[in-house]
């Protein structure tokens, strides 16, 4: 396929150009337009989680329980997709390595990635950012989106990321979540700062500009009582 992203890095949506027969998967309701014979289904099955218990893990993720697919006719198709949040969209060639995503950063991928919840995805329970992260291997085209724009980290060593800012990352590098540097558990708390990851290894890290927490704690703290 073909991948276009448009209007980076605030308001940025992907145009798809597919080949005859080609699928991808995306998000439930990102779809904002597409060619007019394309055929479009609905599935619970993905990857090592298939079926309904793979949907109800996507489900705890913070993700729809669906993923919509979308197949281009025997002319080809095109779509344009889009995420909820206002942001940007990274276009990942995905090697065998793989990538460890934020659950709500995924947007779409080609038929052949494989998408599942691993083991990383219980240590962000702690953050209080992210249930869950997800898995994600095989071969072809992966879109992430973020809230704000994207930027990527190439890690040699050790790196240091609040974790409302992550977006992805591969699996050459390993994490741990903690406190920020040189403070205790009470003032990291207490400044705001919150929890930490810490990375080691080598490889890429992707970040977003904005925290979709702190930006929903502003806007509460900003908004009248609701009468009753």
């Amino acid at each position: 396929m073909k991948v276009n992203i448009l209007h980076q890095p605030d308001c940025a949506i992907a145009h798809l150009i597919l080949k005859p027969g080609e699928d991808i998967l995306a998000e439930a309701g990102s779809m904002i337009a597409m060619q007019g014979d394309m055929q479009v289904s609905t599935t619970l099955r993905r990857g090592k989680g298939g079926g309904i218990f793979g949907g109800l893990k996507r489900a705890i993720a913070g993700e729809s329980l669906f993923l919509s697919v979308f197949r281009a006719s025997s002319t080809g198709g095109e779509i344009f997709l889009s995420p909820k949040m206002l942001g940007d969209i990274f276009h990942y060639q995905l090697p065998e390595t793989g990538l460890i995503v934020q659950a709500t950063s995924y947007l779409a991928c080609s038929a052949q990635v494989i998408l599942d919840i691993g083991v990383q995805g219980f240590k962000s329970f702690f953050s209080g950012e992210s249930f869950f992260w997800l898995d994600i291997s095989g071969r072809g085209d992966l879109l992430l989106s973020s809230f704000g724009a994207i930027y990527e980290i190439f890690v040699e060593g050790e790196y240091i990321v609040d974790t409302g800012h992550i977006v992805a990352f591969e699996k050459t590098l390993t994490f741990e979540i903690t406190k920020p540097p040189g403070s205790n558990w009470v003032s990291a708390w207490l400044s705001g700062e919150g929890f930490v990851c810490r990375f080691k290894g080598r490889g890429r890290l992707f970040c977003q500009t904005h925290n979709p927490q702190a930006f929903g704690q502003f806007i509460g703290s900003q908004l009248s009582p609701r009468s009753e």
